[in-house]
């Protein structure tokens, strides 16, 4: 049997199949829109305030003890408040600049006042390569204390209030407000982080228009610098922890000659060789510290190594102490029976007791040695003070 249809007929099926293409087609829409959210790639994107905004209140709480509002400035003519994190290479590159800043203009009614927004767990460990130390509240302190800043510095990291009603897009982001608290510049401290290379400073020229009743011939800049981190990034946080579980660890056998060649370090790369045993508890303990450490600095000219000192019929046990630790770095096991040879092939002044930790320059220089369980902190600053915190 032919069936036949009517015109009407069938554009009633057409509009009602496009309908349904529709309501499919939105179903998946929203599907993908709620996939990114949950995966950290759908952040809500923040807009700068806008010239001539007043200044948002906030209370939030400073590395030294005190908790900071708006109004803890109101003795200041004009109020800088500039947005940084202590991760950020860039960030880092302005410090030296930030404290210069604020102690040429303090005297002048100008008050500067930083403070760090990043979610400390919405920052992925190889996004630590360029630093030493990461965005929490401790950690502001100590590098405030190691860099003597001499302006209040504040934490909305917890919250991120601050960053929400003001809209940093990057570190560093400077917000320059008059006596009235009306915003009239935004934008980065100058053009370059190179400061050998800067041509046209920013906040200077708008303070000193500011400070002669001027108008501010560049009141809005864009700026450059590392993303805020904003707690919608947690989940790459986790992805990238589930990435790097899943890496292949493995472990191979090294005689006295291979650990005289691994300490020749004839590489690009800065060398850290750490020996360990399965039946050393400081050893055990301090491991998740070196594969932090391993995840920070891998993504740079830098490779960690471990030699583990257990007999040579203990390779499955060792093995899966490695793969329990997710050590996926370069992993030997000593082949032989004659510990004091091991240990003079990998440092002369190495007296025996592990772990050992070493660092060795392209070349095979050591310039760090450490017997016991390491300090992290300690170990990070030899690592970037090699690798150097900034771009330029």
């Amino acid at each position: 049997m032919i069936l036949f249809l009517s015109a009407t007929v069938k554009t009633e099926i057409f509009l009602e199949n496009r309908n349904m293409r529709n309501v499919r087609l939105l179903s998946m829409a929203a599907t993908l829109i709620l996939i990114l959210t949950a995966t950290g790639f759908g952040e809500q994107r923040r807009t700068p305030l806008d010239i001539n905004t007043t200044a948002p209140n906030f209370n939030l709480p400073g590395i030294d003890g005190k908790d900071y509002q708006l109004s803890s400035f109101a003795d200041a003519n004009i109020l800088v408040i500039i947005f940084t994190a202590d991760h950020c290479p860039t960030a880092q590159a302005y410090e030296t600049r930030i404290i210069q800043l604020t102690s040429d203009y303090k005297d002048k009614g100008v008050t500067v006042v930083a403070v760090s927004s990043n979610d400390p767990l919405a920052v992925r460990l190889d996004e630590l390569a360029w630093t030493d130390l990461g965005d929490s509240f401790e950690e502001m302190k100590l590098r405030a204390a190691e860099r003597h800043f001499n302006f209040p510095y504040l934490y909305d990291g917890e919250t991120q209030s601050m960053a929400n009603a003001y809209g940093p897009v990057s570190t560093p982001h400077v917000f320059i407000f008059d006596k009235e608290r009306k915003l009239r510049y935004t934008g980065p401290i100058d053009n370059n982080e190179d400061p050998n290379k800067v041509k046209k400073n920013f906040v200077r020229d708008a303070l000193d228009s500011l400070l002669a009743g001027q108008e501010i011939a560049a009141a809005k800049v864009k700026t450059f610098g590392c993303s805020i981190k904003w707690a919608d990034k947690r989940k790459s946080v986790e992805k990238a922890l589930a990435d790097w579980a899943k890496e292949p660890v493995d472990v191979n056998f090294i005689d006295v000659n291979g650990i005289k060649e691994l300490m020749k370090n004839d590489t690009k790369k800065l060398l850290l060789i750490n020996v360990w045993a399965t039946w050393c508890g400081p050893c055990v303990i301090e491991m998740p510290e070196l594969v932090t450490i391993s995840r920070m600095y891998s993504g740079r000219a830098f490779r960690m190594v471990t030699i583990s000192g257990d007999n040579p019929d203990k390779l499955y046990d060792v093995l899966k102490f490695l793969q329990n630790k997710q050590v996926s770095c370069k992993n030997y096991l000593f082949s032989g029976q004659d510990r004091p040879a091991m240990g003079e092939a990998v440092d002369k002044e190495w007296q025996g007791a592990i772990p050992y930790t070493v660092i060795i320059k392209p070349g095979g220089e050591i310039i760090y040695r450490h017997s016991g369980p390491i300090e992290p902190l300690e170990v990070k600053k030899v690592i970037i003070g090699y690798l150097g915190r900034y771009f330029f």
